[in-house]
């Protein structure tokens, strides 16, 4: 601008007639220069326009379906069924007769209908949502309306919307949606990008791909690790221990050794996914990837396995457990932790059967703060495991330099160290692998809409924490905590050999920051076959109000049952107890086609998977309760049905 402001001042300044009637060379360069600029202007105009309008385009989103999640075999946990926004365009309604209806149409839609009032009574927008993703209940009730010339003004547009068939399976884990159909908590939200709709490919018939406008755009597919059957399984058994004992709440976890892969996620109580908002953020939260907490003694489990992979101290060792551990420090303060019980001289076996915090704690004498935080560190503890949904906690180690002259003996036996169960089972993993430590995932494969894979899931090794000779040690030691000298044999399943580690935390009390004497976590930790590891499952329940709080005696049980409901779901051999296989194949049916015409067909004993289609139809209203079979419904079988009926399963 200072440039085009000097060459104005020079024109003016040239008063000849040959400055007015001819073009001067500074007049030329002066038009050239502001046209330049102008075309900058523009383009950059231009420029700023197009990013604004694509900007709106990628916020607005593909409209499709997004992608369905499925557990390890198949079964269908999360996919998107026909939902309905309501609007309302005011200068189509008449104000005297919406007022009037406006009661109905909030009971239809089932939301409160002062909100509703307020927002028609807004002078400043002629065009507002009443209900966004409504049921096909609702959007049906509302056209039958409007066919009699009600609701005027009143739209309805149908959108896809997440319906998850079997419930609160897996709720924690896979969480839910919101508005714009986009992932909320969870898995859904970890994978939103993954599971939004996209625009999908089309052969050319040579083999290759190419963007195709034909197909309805949709998300990719996730195969979660987990196995339906077990989790359904394991959250019964987590659901009954925690009403038995009083507990908060409860959760579990099963893991795959051999391949880092999560078989259940358990946490309880659940949640309803179709109907999440009805619960409180706390009920929602998943405390198996955020719930940071001191893991008491089934975590002298990695500290001896560190202790003894250092070389100091062996098999053979043997300590003093009197009832408790002492030690004076120079200063003449005396440290003391206590034991439930005196066991006299015992070896590594003897402590982890008894859990001796006084065992541990001379154990822990004999390293370095360093060389324990290192080892302890290696087994993933202070660090995200990567197979949480979003937000996943780290927990917390505290470094060497921050300890107290306690912390060793402390750290040890599972104090001042705080974990997260995904961490604990993955440590686990390590003493069952022989040593290593393995990435733990509850995704097996992602897979496009047009079959393409995208990912698929292979053992992922992170690094050797001991070697195979301690991790075969320590699950002997371990074995004999599943005795009947141990504190484990109520976890003990027959004809499998189990190794065993139970555990009971005093809970930080969040008001006077010290123990509480009445909040604990009672935990146990096993794996199977001890000789030949293949599962670990980890259990806790949280502030237990029952007859006991040792874990030894309400969390060791529960192990038991869920390992037995592994070994069930996944055909694995038990011991002394003979297996038949099949050598012949195997056929899966297809699922039963249902056809509706004008008599009720006799759909007892059919699966929720094979009522889902009826869902989708529009010439009848479906509804479904309950999982599993179905064992009533109604109208009866052979009852006249005809276009618009109600008709309702119960499912067991």
């Amino acid at each position: 601008m200072c440039l085009a402001r000097f060459f104005l001042c020079n024109i003016e300044a040239d008063t000849g007639k040959e400055a007015v009637n001819k073009p001067s060379f500074r007049h030329i360069f002066l038009f050239s220069l502001l046209g330049l600029f102008a075309g900058l202007i523009f383009a950059r105009y231009a420029q700023l326009a197009f990013s604004s309008a694509r900007g709106a385009e990628q916020a607005r989103g593909i409209e499709g379906d997004r992608g369905n999640i499925l557990d390890r075999n198949g079964r269908v946990l999360a996919m998107d069924m026909p939902k309905y926004d309501v609007s309302i365009w005011k200068p189509d309604t008449d104000p005297e007769a919406f007022s009037e209806e406006l009661p109905e149409l909030a009971r239809i839609l089932g939301v409160d209908p002062a909100p509703l009032a307020a927002k028609y009574a807004n002078g400043g927008q002629n065009y507002f949502y009443a209900a966004r993703r409504a049921e096909m209940d609702s959007a049906k009730a509302l056209a039958e309306a409007k066919s009699r010339g009600k609701f005027k003004g009143v739209q309805v547009e149908e959108v896809s919307g997440r319906f998850y068939p079997e419930g609160k399976l897996a709720s924690h884990l896979i969480g839910f949606t919101g508005e714009g159909n986009r992932g909320l908590e969870g898995l859904e939200k970890k994978y939103d990008r993954e599971l939004a709709p996209k625009p999908r490919k089309t052969s050319d018939g040579t083999g290759r791909l190419s963007d195709s406008g034909s197909l309805k755009p949709r998300g990719d597919t996730i195969t979660l690790t987990i196995d339906a059957d077990l989790q359904f399984s394991i959250e019964d058994i987590m659901d009954k221990a925690v009403k038995a004992n009083g507990a908060d709440s409860g959760f579990a976890i099963a893991l795959d050794v051999r391949t880092g892969e999560i078989l259940a996620y358990v946490a309880s109580p659940g949640f309803d996914l179709n109907d999440y908002g009805s619960y409180t953020p706390e009920r929602r939260s998943d405390p198996l990837s955020l719930f940071a907490y001191e893991p008491g003694s089934v975590f002298k489990v990695y500290s001896m396995a560190s202790i003894l992979d250092m070389g100091a101290i062996s098999t053979s060792t043997v300590f003093d457990c009197d009832g408790a551990y002492r030690r004076t420090l120079p200063s003449g303060e005396k440290i003391v932790i206590k034991d439930l019980g005196v066991y006299g001289k015992q070896t590594l076996a003897g402590v982890l059967a008894h859990s001796s915090n006084a065992g541990v704690g001379y154990a822990s004498d004999r390293v370095s703060e360093t060389d324990l935080f290192e080892r302890l560190s290696s087994f993933g503890f202070g660090l995200k495991t990567g197979a949480g949904p979003s937000g996943e906690s780290p927990g917390s180690l505290q470094p060497p330099e921050k300890w107290s002259a306690r912390s060793k003996p402390t750290i040890s036996i599972g104090q001042e160290v705080l974990v997260t169960p995904l961490q604990m089972i993955a440590a686990a993993g390590a003493i069952a692998n022989g040593g290593i430590l393995l990435k733990p995932t509850a995704v097996a494969l992602i897979q496009s809409a047009d079959g393409e894979v995208l990912y698929r899931h292979e053992r992922q090794e992170v690094r050797r924490v001991v070697s195979e000779q301690t991790a075969r040690t320590i699950l002997g030691a371990m074995e004999s905590a599943a005795s009947m000298e141990g504190t484990g044999w109520r976890a003990k399943v027959s004809d499998q050999r189990m190794a065993v580690k139970t555990g009971t935390a005093q809970m930080i009390d969040p008001k006077t920051r010290s123990y509480s004497a009445t909040d604990y976590i009672a935990s146990t930790l096993g794996i199977f076959p001890a000789d030949d590891p293949r599962i670990a499952i980890y259990v806790a329940l949280v502030k237990p109000r029952g007859a006991s709080y040792l874990g030894g005696q309400i969390a060791a049980p529960v192990l038991r049952e869920a390992s037995e409901a592994a070994l069930l779901c996944l055909d694995m051999d038990r011991g002394k107890t003979p297996t038949i296989r099949s050598a012949g194949e195997i056929r899966l049916e297809e699922p039963r086609a249902i056809e509706l015409g004008s008599a009720m067909p006799d759909l007892t004993g059919y699966s929720k998977k094979e009522l889902l289609p009826l869902l989708s139809r529009k010439d009848f209203e479906v509804t479904i309760e309950g999982d599993g079979y179905v064992v009533s419904q109604a109208p009866s079988p052979g009852s006249k049905i005809e276009r618009g009926s109600s008709l309702k399963f119960t499912l067991r």
